[in-house]
């Protein structure tokens, strides 16, 4: 008798995936593969690779543990095929298998490929829904129907609903669904973040650390230290910490950038998550028994629920609604290559040091300092959104398209033209200062528009405000810059205007591909 070859992708590392499901132990083979396609579509971040890697090879012993058959490819085997597709094609020929039971995947560009294996295979492919999610695909464009704006925060509130979580009756926990307008401190000197949770790497982390350093240590990023668990009970662990150590401030400083502070009280838990190690509703439903407890205010667990049960889900529908043809809109017309310093972090922007340094050491930036460091500095430059996608693609541990290019694309670069964000996210070098201690270590002066130590995010803000007046205009929550911006006298206007031409003139792009 044949059995059924069920594929589980990379992040797709849980045990009740929905491949998985009503399989038969004696007859069946789980493929895992690793496989040079899924590490180079785009050039990612060493630590992204290893963690999946070795999460990978940690979930197959976990598997076997379990009573299933594993079929496993390493990437320097030998006759490893170098696509999902070719070690598929190669599983059946060599096992007692006959057709394919597989989830689908979290990207348009794998998607496309799958729906094309039956044809190719000569075998019937069975393609399930991922309801690891909180909200399906088909749920959320049911959602969708007839709205004129797909804002966020309405989804929110019917996903708390939905779920329970945070609810008194048929309102929201405190009065208020959203505490937002408390999570925006400045981090005090007085107050030290805990250090980051950290696993040690064992013999079969450092075999994967190895591989990757061997293949794709031209990449950008730094391999080592790598302290990411890689375990289901590591990811576990590291999320238990984060709710005993930090949970209790992540509200208040969730928007906060200090020197020398990379993790400040947030989770890193989100790559956990998106490769499967953590499921969403049981952390979620962790956080606000901490708040029942007592043991951290609302507007922590309120704020922290809102970016996995809000934000998390809302991207993904955003991303599946939209379609393979999102990522090519790009209603502010930008053009200009992503500077050189992107892939080094050597510029004299301290606040834009700090980021991409951190990011190359640790593949990880909070969502501050993608969305209102890397990403206002490639809004106001106008850099290419493909690119800008790109590399957040390319360099953060968390960052699967479904996630990254919504986030990107629309939010950091109001690309989509309004579709996920009300408003284009452009801002002065004032909000760094506001929210971070970087500006006082720079050698530029944040409190300068003109002259040669001025703020660069200075003069592009007002060049950005004055290229896209029509548009910023029109929009009530942008209008006011706009007004601001024709008070000045036209001395000044020209002379903003010729401090950022010549600061962009200056930026040197990359010359090979990231």
């Amino acid at each position: 008798m044949t059995g059924v070859l069920r594929l589980v992708l990379g992040d797709q590392l849980s045990p009740d995936l929905s491949a998985l499901r009503g399989g038969d132990r004696d007859r069946d083979v789980v493929l895992l593969a690793e496989v040079d396609a899924e590490a180079t579509y785009v050039r990612h971040h060493p630590q992204k690779i290893a963690l999946i890697f070795a999460a990978m090879r940690g979930f197959a012993d976990e598997l076997r543990a379990d009573g299933w058959r594993v079929r496993y490819t390493t990437l320097d085997d030998p006759a490893n095929a170098g696509s999902l597709r070719a070690e598929v094609a190669r599983a059946l020929s060599a096992e007692a298998v006959r057709q394919v039971v597989a989830t689908e995947s979290g990207e348009h560009r794998l998607d496309a490929d799958m729906a094309g294996w039956a044809d190719a295979l000569d075998a019937p492919v069975e393609i399930r829904d991922d309801d690891r999610f909180l909200c399906g695909r088909a749920e959320f464009a049911a959602w969708a129907d007839g709205r004129k704006s797909l804002r966020m925060e309405y989804f929110y509130r019917e996903m708390r609903r939905k779920t329970g979580l945070l609810m008194e009756g048929d309102g929201p926990a405190g009065g208020q669904w959203n505490y937002d307008a408390d999570n925006r401190k400045r981090l005090p000197q007085d107050v030290v973040p805990p250090p980051r949770w950290r696993a040690e790497p064992d013999a079969r982390v450092e075999a994967v650390l190895a591989l990757v350093e061997a293949r794709f240590g031209g990449h950008f990023g730094d391999l080592r230290p790598f302290h990411w668990g890689t375990t289901r009970a590591e990811a576990e662990a590291a999320f238990e910490d984060f709710v005993a150590r930090r949970l209790s401030r992540f509200g208040d400083y969730q928007d906060a950038m200090a020197d020398g502070e990379a993790t400040l009280f947030h989770s890193l838990i989100a790559a956990y998550l998106n490769i499967g190690l953590l499921d969403p509703l049981a952390v979620c439903r962790r956080a606000e028994q901490a708040w029942r407890d007592g043991a951290a205010p609302l507007n922590a667990v309120e704020g922290f629920i809102r970016q996995i049960l809000g934000w998390r889900e809302y991207v993904r529908g955003i991303y599946f609604l939209k379609g393979p043809d999102y990522g090519e809109s790009n209603a502010l017309d930008a053009h200009r290559p992503l500077p050189d310093f992107y892939w080094s972090g050597d510029t004299d922007m301290a606040c834009l040091a700090a980021a991409i340094g951190q990011t190359k050491r640790l593949a990880y930036a909070h969502h501050i300092q993608r969305l209102m460091v890397t990403g206002l500095f490639a809004l106001l430059i106008g850099a290419r959104p493909k690119a800008v996608c790109n590399w957040y693609l390319s360099v953060y541990i968390d960052a699967f398209e479904w996630v990254e290019l919504p986030n990107t694309h629309g939010m950091a670069l109001y690309a989509d033209g309004g579709v996920l964000a009300s408003k284009p996210y452009a801002a002065s070098g004032k909000y760094i200062d506001r929210m971070s201690d970087h500006c006082k270590s720079c050698r530029y002066k944040v409190k300068d528009v003109l002259g040669p130590d001025a703020c660069p995010f200075n003069a592009l803000y007002w060049d950005f405000v004055a290229r896209h007046e029509p548009l910023l205009a029109k929009n009530p929550r942008t209008a006011q810059p706009v007004r601001t911006w024709m008070r000045f006298d036209d001395e000044k206007r020209r002379a903003i205007r010729a401090q950022a031409a010549v600061f962009l003139d200056g930026l040197q792009p990359k010359q090979e591909a990231a």
